[in-house]
């Protein structure tokens, strides 16, 4: 049986492996393309693997950026938002630096290779992915356990073993109930309980809309403290929207707004054009307009910097233009002092985090006239704000990463309930000063601006080195290495394929609402594994403190080495039930720095030792199992898989065990638990002899008593002393 579970884990843990190793050959795939190279005097095509620094390479609408490329000749147009996660496109002029793995959007030219592979700013990506690896903190929690458990048997055992060598016992006799009793402290379920829980809470999640790609993930959330939230795409809707409209000389806002609809084309699916066209729907500027035809289109080029339209209405034939305001200023032969004034407004706006349009209209072939200003902007998610103090309300601090200029993310992050937002060069010159590990990188500010792809796993890394349980939101390629060290990565539902393959956690559904469900559950994964260490450790000494000193007193191993392994396997077995059962999550983030619960589960431990000892003495007295082997093998057996049970009971609640209800399973599971271990002392079964019914009953009540009325007691007394928080759960809070 415990091999089979070793042979499990090996499974899973290679599964976990070849995952990791899929997410770097994505990443190469994605660097598997072709390039027009120009060599020997000849354009030629040849897979981007086989270019050096020093190629000229031809870019036009359409292609994948093969290498880290230096534009020469021509302006271009390119999608960053797979590296940055931008949602607007960047417009390149000669001289400006290309990244791999960017699309060309409008526009061709020629560049020469500077970087390419893994020196690339996408190669540094993929070697930052393969060396990113978060910490497993329930792996230390557990080997710590294990250790403690083996130390409090082992001293146990040592004592016996001195006492029966000097009563002559002999040590074959008591090598088989020695090796059970050192068994009974390996976490023989611990390893099936905890993927049971992780998988019953990840198909709740999913459920939800919330995918866990890697089963550690929903119980790292329950420890999580800080969560860093990309800008665009997590807080905002990573789609632009009008702001604001500005009437110029006798024009209207609805005037400004359908010439400027009129320049947009839905089939391009253009981000400004559709931003154009859901707010001339939305403020119904075609209501009470004669009828317009259109006649042609010219979509927005880097050259010309500006879309046009020519319509017909009312039998005249206009053209109207939106685009750049420099380009549009100067196409309606504005003033220089007029184009300055426009300039100055456009920089006001771009502080603030806006983009500027003009649009102008006129007849087909005459004068234009600049009739406005139109103003873009990548909102806040309406459930952001309302998300981020929810997350504040779970104890958990969201900081933002934002590769925007400062001026922009403070905007957006007052916006949402982020009102201290910082520069990363302050954050890398602070640790420069004063260290890796000797501060709170993100102490006492709410995030940083003017990020790069890299900076944020490095953020992600200081916040681990400063003690945080670290989560991380993303949808860019460029955020793969960060999603991939935190231990919750969390890729929002629009993110690339790389940042879902590097993510411990995927939304399938728009916005972060999902998160705190995600939280919650983890908790609440958190609160049964807890149970079943806390139940573990003062079984582990009910068991072997009971046999060890019961020998001392007695001078005789009160239960057999068959029906102890009976015992061992039974009850283990039983507790993976845990995994389902009904707890209410706590309003803090929960740690694996359970010093106090421990204490807890030892004087309960003592305290049922002290309660099985008693019920042995009285049977010991008045029922003749002084002289009867092996019905003192069946009480101790029926006292200790009674104990178990009810012990079970008691310690899934942090306070009185009645006050929430056991789920159906566990109470199933514990009821057949002790069914059949009675049952079974009427099999004839080795050294289990049947008992009275009157003594079995007595047994039970009497465990019951002690378990669920002076132990739950001890237990609440205990933990409102030792570990008062643990007894406030989020229903208390709320």
């Amino acid at each position: 049986m415990v091999g089979t579970l070793l042979v499990v884990n090996a499974i899973l843990s290679y599964g976990q492996v070849h995952r990791a190793a899929g997410v770097v050959k994505a990443l190469r795939r994605r660097l598997q393309v072709s390039a027009r190279v120009l060599r020997a005097s000849t354009w030629q095509l040849v897979p981007a693997r086989d270019l050096v620094p020093g190629d000229i390479v031809r870019l036009r609408a359409g292609d994948i950026i093969p290498a880290d490329v230096k534009l020469l000749v021509g302006t271009l147009s390119i999608d960053q938002s797979a590296l940055t996660g931008e949602s607007k496109d960047a417009d390149k002029a000669p001289g400006e630096v290309l990244s791999s793995g960017s699309v060309v959007r409008r526009g061709e030219g020629n560049g020469v290779v500077m970087l390419t592979g893994a020196r690339t700013l996408f190669g540094r990506t993929t070697q930052l992915v393969q060396a990113a690896r978060p910490k497993l903190h329930i792996e230390a929690v557990v080997a710590k356990l294990v250790r403690w458990l083996f130390v409090i048997v082992g001293v146990l055992l040592v004592g016996v073993v001195v006492l029966s060598l000097i009563r002559g016992v002999p040590l074959i006799d008591m090598a088989p109930l020695m090796l059970v009793l050192l068994m009974s402290a390996v976490p023989v379920a611990l390893p099936v309980m905890f993927t049971v829980s992780m998988a019953v809470g990840a198909k709740e999640l999913a459920r939800r809309g919330v995918l866990v790609t890697r089963l550690s993930a929903a119980e790292d959330a329950a420890t999580m403290d800080v969560l860093c939230v990309d800008k665009t795409g997590t807080i905002t809707m990573n789609q632009l929207a009008i702001t604001g409209v500005i009437a110029l000389g006798q024009a209207t806002e609805t005037e400004v707004l359908a010439a400027g609809a009129l320049a947009s084309q839905e089939a391009n699916q253009d981000p400004i054009d559709l931003a154009f066209l859901a707010e001339a729907k939305t403020r119904h500027v075609f209501d009470g307009l004669p009828r317009t035809v259109p006649i042609s289109f010219a979509p927005f080029d880097a050259k010309s910097r500006r879309t046009e339209a020519v319509f017909e209405q009312d039998g005249q034939r206009l053209r109207v233009m939106k685009g750049a305001v420099r380009t549009l200023a100067e196409a309606c032969a504005l003033e220089p002092a007029a184009i300055a004034a426009l300039e100055a407004r456009v920089s006001d706006a771009a502080a603030k985090g806006y983009r500027t349009l003009a649009v102008a209209r006129g007849p087909e072939t005459g004068a234009r006239t600049l009739i406005g200003l139109v103003t873009l902007f990548d909102p806040p998610r309406p459930d952001a704000k309302a998300l981020i103090a929810s997350l504040r309300g779970l104890g958990i601090s969201v900081k933002m990463l934002t590769g925007d200029a400062l001026a922009v993310a403070r905007d957006i992050a007052q916006g949402v309930g982020l009102p201290n937002i910082g520069r990363v060069a302050d954050l890398k010159a602070a640790g420069d000063q004063r260290g890796k590990n000797a501060t709170d990188p993100l102490g006492g500010v709410d995030g940083f601006a003017e990020v790069y792809p890299q900076e944020k796993y490095v953020v992600v890394q200081r916040l681990q080195a400063a003690g945080h349980v670290t989560g991380m939101t993303g949808d860019g390629v460029n955020d793969a290495p960060a999603l991939r060290q935190a231990e919750v990565g969390i890729a929002v539902s629009s993110a690339t394929d790389v940042a879902k393959g590097a993510a411990s956690v995927v939304l399938t559904e728009p916005g972060l609402t999902n998160i705190v469900t995600l939280v919650e559950q983890g908790r609440t994964i958190y609160q049964r594994i807890l149970t079943w260490i806390i139940n573990k450790v003062s079984r582990t000494i009910l068991k072997a403190a009971f046999v060890a000193i019961a020998f001392v007193v007695t001078g005789k191993f009160v239960v057999s080495a068959f029906s102890m392994l009976l015992l061992v396997f039974m009850t283990d077995f039983a507790k993976i039930a845990l995994a389902t059962d009904h707890v209410q999550p706590s309003s803090q983030p929960e740690t694996w720095n359970i010093g106090g619960f421990i204490t807890v589960s030892v004087v309960l431990g003592i305290a049922m030792v002290a309660e099985a000892l008693f019920a042995l003495w009285f049977g010991w007295v008045r029922l003749g199992l002084a002289t009867d082997n092996t019905a003192l093998y069946t009480f101790s057996f029926l006292t200790l898989l009674y104990f178990a049970a009810f012990s079970i009971v008691s310690a899934r609640e942090r306070r009185w065990f009645w006050t929430k209800m056991l789920s159906k399973t566990l109470m199933v599971a514990l009821a057949a638990d002790a069914l059949t271990g009675t049952a079974l002392t009427f099999a004839g079964l080795p050294d289990l002899k049947p008992l009275p019914v009157s003594q079995m009953l007595g047994i039970l009540i009497f465990a019951m008593l002690s378990c669920l009325v002076v132990n739950d007691a001890l237990k609440v007394a205990l933990i409102r002393w030792r570990v008062p928080h643990a007894a406030i759960t989020k229903a208390d809070k709320d």
